[in-house]
């Protein structure tokens, strides 16, 4: 379970979407979030500091007494009642302070929302997640404006979508995804849905041979599934875990039409659309190469879906 959620606040309503999804999740671990804002000059997130007057020492006190009293309101609404807050306010760099706040707090997952400016600090979260992203530890959670994630019910299991290559790395998203559902489903049922996109060989004068190469690439990769489904019954007998496999040339865009849309699995069951999906940034696995880092960027850039991005520790040489 996550103990403390770090949410990233810029004053804006779109930012502030993250913390119904902070605040359910504090309650399932009785954990605490930890609410930060970042006062600092104009970000041009082109290459530098964007045109803007000279912040007075007078106008940063203003800005930073403002911040502070934003977080005390917000520490007291409504959706966060009942849940331990704590309030940081800096004056900087957004990426920085707020990776500084992780490490201090021991923050074990950072929640969200992809966009949101407002006032002074000027910063984009959408490309402050980016950068989080890449520069982070920790998992961070990105909702969709306007999509919030649905409560789980006896009709409607609490789905995550984590797609896996064959990769230890990839692999890597499995545990916190677990933790994600043991917090989002209860006191419903909840379930995963994994996955692997087999890239499909390209047709070529000897179409037979390609053809074998994508079959037994199938199955490798079926046999791989069903082995990790047995690995991970064992440790979460709660867990309702379906998995499939599919060829496709377009990975990124096979696991945004599985997770938005869902798919024919294996024994002919129907697996609906998942409320969540959740990936590593690497993994490299078998022949398909699958390199989860470029996949994972093209997922969070065109997925309606919120995306839990998991940044494992190397291992090994890439």
């Amino acid at each position: 379970m996550f103990q403390h959620i770090l949410v990233p606040l810029d004053g804006s309503p779109r930012a502030e979407q993250a913390l119904s999804m902070a605040a359910r999740l504090a309650r399932a671990s009785s954990g605490v979030v930890l609410l930060v804002r970042v006062v600092g000059p104009p970000i041009d997130y082109g290459g530098g500091l964007a045109q803007a007057p000279l912040m007075t020492e007078q106008v940063i006190d203003t800005e930073l007494d403002q911040a502070k009293s934003y977080l005390k309101t917000v520490s007291q609404s409504p959706m966060l009642a009942g849940v331990e807050t704590h309030a940081e306010v800096m004056f900087g760099l957004p990426v920085q302070h707020i990776l500084d706040v992780a490490q201090s707090r021991a923050a074990d997952l950072i929640v969200m929302c992809s966009h949101g400016r407002t006032g002074f600090t000027r910063w984009v979260l959408g490309s402050v997640a980016h950068h989080l992203i890449h520069q982070n530890p920790l998992p961070v959670l990105i909702l969709r404006e306007g999509t919030p994630v649905p409560l789980a019910d006896a009709a409607h299991p609490f789905s995550v979508l984590v797609p896996l290559d064959g990769s230890p790395l990839a692999e890597t998203a499995l545990g916190p995804a677990v933790n994600l559902v043991a917090a989002l489903a209860a006191p419903g049922q909840g379930a995963l849905h994994l996955t692997q996109v087999v890239k499909r060989f390209s047709i070529t004068a000897e179409e037979g041979f390609i053809s074998q190469l994508n079959a037994e690439t199938l199955e490798r990769g079926k046999d791989y599934l069903a082995k990790m489904k047995e690995s991970l019954q064992e440790k979460d007998p709660w867990l309702t875990i379906k998995w499939s496999v599919v060829l496709d040339s377009d990975v990124a865009g096979a696991i945004i039409r599985i997770g938005e849309h869902g798919q024919q699995g294996e024994g002919g069951e129907r697996f609906g659309a998942c409320d969540l999906v959740a990936m590593s940034t690497h993994g490299r696995g078998g022949l398909e190469r699958l390199v989860m880092g470029s996949v994972t960027e093209r997922v969070l850039g065109a997925t309606k879906l919120p995306l839990l991005v998991v940044r494992p520790e190397k291992v090994g040489p890439e």
